[in-house]
């Protein structure tokens, strides 16, 4: 596995190898996933993220928190949610120099940002406002395709293509190095595992019903698993138990 090289490898990878004499971990050492602002400040998607966090608990030997927080960029707390996401039902929130500069040294130090665009429209209000903001963020940096190959793939799950509430488009990122810092989501992931109070699923996934949810799941843990663990899936000891998860 590569190692971060930076503030993030200590915060990231130590949660989940220590615990207390009880076998619990404390809820300072899991997972906490930060929402960066909206232009409007409901959020269905919350749901999703709550949903996602637990599946992760559930599917995983991740512990996460099941609310996300909402961070400030410019803030000095956004080093506390090493995963953010960026969704929004209308533009991104603004943000100042101070912000950017700020979320600029967040991902070059280690941090992870997930976009997920909720109206699933390429070329709608969220896409647009979001592209003029990464423009801003990471300058001369553009969105490119996620091959079938990349390691994100096989993180944890063994998939061949992504998936959402729609099946809108392949996802692109941006790397930083050789990491992925930024991932972009056109699918609506975040619609795909919204939940209401009832435990009702609030959106329908076209055109692949629940298989099509199950596969967005899987991806989305394996973009978690991404971001905490980079690429320790291409190491070759892998290798023959990958062959056979393939073969099942």
């Amino acid at each position: 596995m590569k190692a971060f090289g930076t503030i993030f490898l200590v915060w990231i990878l130590m949660p989940w190898q220590t615990a207390t004499a009880d076998g619990k971990y404390p809820s300072d050492q899991r997972l906490v996933i930060g929402r960066l602002p909206c232009t409007h400040p409901t959020n269905s998607r919350d749901h999703g993220i709550r949903q996602l966090a637990w599946e992760l608990v559930k599917r995983t030997s991740v512990e996460a928190e099941m609310d996300p927080v909402e961070v400030d960029p410019a803030s000095q707390e956004l080093f506390r949610t090493p995963f953010l996401v960026w969704s929004c039902e209308g533009p991104v929130g603004a943000l100042d120099e101070k912000a950017y500069a700020n979320l600029r040294r967040f991902l070059t130090l280690g941090g992870f940002l997930l976009i997920d665009d909720p109206s699933a429209s390429p070329g709608g209000t969220f896409d647009l406002s979001v592209r003029l903001a990464l423009e801003k963020l990471l300058p001369g940096k553009k969105l490119k395709q996620i091959q079938g190959a990349h390691v994100l793939f096989k993180t944890f799950f063994l998939i061949t293509q992504p998936a959402g509430r729609l099946l809108a488009s392949d996802l692109t990122g941006i790397s930083i190095g050789e990491r992925m810092a930024v991932i972009y989501s056109s699918n609506d992931l975040l619609g795909a595992m919204s939940k209401d109070l009832y435990g009702n699923w609030e959106h329908v996934c076209e055109p692949g019903s629940e298989q099509q949810r199950e596969i967005t799941f899987r991806l989305a843990i394996n973009i978690v698993f991404y971001a905490i663990c980079l690429d320790y899936k291409n190491d070759s000891v892998h290798l023959p138990f990958i062959l056979r998860r393939r073969r099942l």
